[in-house]
């Protein structure tokens, strides 16, 4: 059954007391909060002593950011285009006829040629019905190709009817009606239910008076729905943190045991870790077990649908939807990339959870951190499968106004405390010859960049960037830089806005329908609310820069903050 014979690996503790490897984690743990620093306090001491030097910067970082800016917007379409795709194609049949490719094949070539006969048949002034077939022709071609790919290694490929799904959604206080969406969203997924399980991990110091009538509400709602409906109570133990990695990695081992009575191989479980909200696409189960059934090296694999914050993009205020109308396109712009990270909710073979013992209990950052876990277990060959289908995850909103603004600040903040990751990844890769010396710089690169640019970039584009004009002297006033540097600014500002051309229409078709209680007129609040992106923008790198500074000065996070969740009836 299970391999009892499983290599043993260690992963970096960030809270190592060993003297030497404790000299290192603050070494490294420091790098990004005074890359950050260097460059805010820098850049004002280069505007008054060398204000050449500043404007320079000032204007190679416009450009820079430009090049940045579009590459992501072109990227985020792309991304966009992959989940429309996603969504119009029938997962649930691949998974049913992928294990044999060939006649797999020709079942679609069959299909093509109906295709092209109905295509025959319509007039030609018929525009939109004859594109709809074209397009439908095409997609099915692709589809072919890629079955065709799969017939060299037809015998690797899982049989769909072997797989079984467990879904953990971790709770530490959230109502019932927070929950039962997400659940309810599981038992209407087009995959067999006999072959999921759900695992509600509730938190022992959550109030019984609440957290036991909202377990028996559940179980007893979705009865007999699923293969199983698990329930686990975690008591956080003095060598823990109370956050979401320690509550999973309790959930986690308790299902080992259930595994183990039920006689279940571990390699043939995908573990898919969601938020307590998260609501996945119908399709998104056959996508994942497509994905994980065709690829031999499917334990080196994580799985990333697209978060989108939908379930109550509507009730929330202008200033969160812009942050997590910016986050989703961040994540479309990524699952164009091979360098993906997990993020949130995601899914991973339950076997190499194992072998890599779970997710650290003293971070908090659970959702990544397990991605650069194995990718160090398995020596920088391991990477992450975009499923490109939405799961919808609530926006902050909370009781008043002003709160939903504090909350938004803390969860920017947790996100960017991700930073924590750095320094244990870090010192995982770098010894391990394993792994590629342009892989190691790559990573360095990416993580370091990431944040830097997230804490700054706002910084330098609205404020830093006229400090040479104002404390540059009267010299460097007179100067031709100086009488040009704002003219260059503002015209690369502007180029660099163009990016909304594309991002406020896409923001806009990708809104779940209108609830009925709010008028037709909230449309055009929706679309209005983009002036305020400049002052959301500058406002974002503040969590950055707190993260990094308490990272810097040692100031750690004690717990997980819980997002506040609340929806409007």
């Amino acid at each position: 059954m299970n391999d009892d014979n499983i290599e043993v690996f260690t992963f970096p503790d960030p809270k190592t007391t060993d003297p030497k490897k404790r000299r290192i984690q603050r070494a490294i743990e420091m790098i990004p909060g005074l890359l950050t620093w260097t460059t805010l306090l820098g850049m004002l001491a280069l505007s008054f002593f060398l204000p050449v030097w500043a404007a320079v910067i000032v204007i190679v970082f416009d450009i820079y950011w430009i090049h940045k800016a579009f590459y992501i917007s072109i990227f985020s379409v792309a991304g966009n285009h992959d989940v429309a795709e996603g969504k119009r194609i029938n997962w649930w049949e691949r998974c049913q006829n992928i294990a044999h490719p060939e006649a797999y094949s020709e079942m679609l070539k069959t299909r093509i040629k109906d295709m092209y006969a109905s295509l025959a048949e319509v007039p030609l002034w018929h525009l939109r019905e004859r594109h709809t077939i074209k397009k439908e022709i095409a997609r099915l071609k692709k589809i072919r190709r890629e079955t065709r790919e799969l017939i060299p290694i037809q015998d690797e490929i899982m049989d769909w009817r072997d797989v079984i799904h467990v879904v953990l959604l971790p709770t530490a206080g959230e109502p019932a009606d927070i929950i039962e969406p997400a659940i309810q969203s599981l038992a209407e997924n087009n995959f067999p239910k006999e072959q999921m399980i759900v695992l509600l991990a509730t938190e022992e110091r959550e109030d019984p008076a609440t957290r036991l009538p909202k377990v028996e509400y559940l179980k007893n709602k979705f009865d007999g729905v699923f293969r199983d409906f698990l329930v686990t109570t975690h008591i956080v133990s003095s060598d823990e943190m109370k956050c979401k990695a320690s509550n999973a990695r309790f959930a986690a081992r308790e299902l080992m045991k259930y595994l183990d009575e039920q006689g279940i191989d571990y390699k043939r479980v995908v573990f898919s870790n969601f938020d307590c909200d998260s609501v996945a696409h119908p399709e998104y189960f056959a996508a994942l077990t497509y994905e994980y059934i065709i690829d031999p090296k499917r334990l080196q694999r994580a799985y990333q649908p697209l978060p989108m914050y939908h379930n109550n993009i509507w009730d929330t205020n202008a200033f969160v939807r812009l942050v997590v109308t910016g986050s989703s396109f961040w994540h479309l712009y990524q699952s164009t990339r091979k360098e993906m990270v997990t993020f949130s909710s995601h899914s991973e073979p339950f076997d190499t959870l194992v072998k890599v013992g779970f997710w650290p209990v003293n971070m908090i950052s659970e959702d990544s951190v397990i991605y650069w876990k194995c990718l160090a277990y398995f020596h920088g060959d391991y990477r992450v499968q975009p499923i490109h289908l939405p799961i919808s995850l609530d926006a902050v909103l909370a009781e008043t106004y002003w709160k939903t603004l504090v909350n938004q600040y803390k969860q920017k903040r947790r996100w960017a405390y991700g930073i924590e990751n750095f320094p244990v990844t870090m010192r995982a890769i770098w010894p391990d010859r394993g792994i590629k010396l342009l892989t190691k710089l790559r990573i360095t690169f990416e993580m370091l960049e990431g944040h830097y640019s997230w804490a700054t970039t706002s910084f330098i584009l609205t404020f830093l960037g006229w400090l040479p004009l104002i404390l540059g002297g009267a010299a460097f006033r007179e100067s031709v830089l100086a009488h040009n540097l704002p003219f260059v600014t503002k015209t690369l500002m502007t180029l660099g806005m163009m990016g909304l051309l594309i991002s406020i229409p896409m923001s806009l078709l990708s809104l779940p329908p209108r609830p009925k209680r709010y008028h037709w007129s909230r449309h055009f609040l929706m679309l209005f609310q983009w002036i305020l992106i400049p002052l959301v923008g500058f406002l974002s790198a503040f969590p950055a820069i707190d993260s990094q500074t308490r990272i810097l000065l040692g100031k750690y996070f004690g717990e997980f903050w819980v997002t506040e969740k609340m929806r409007k009836n």
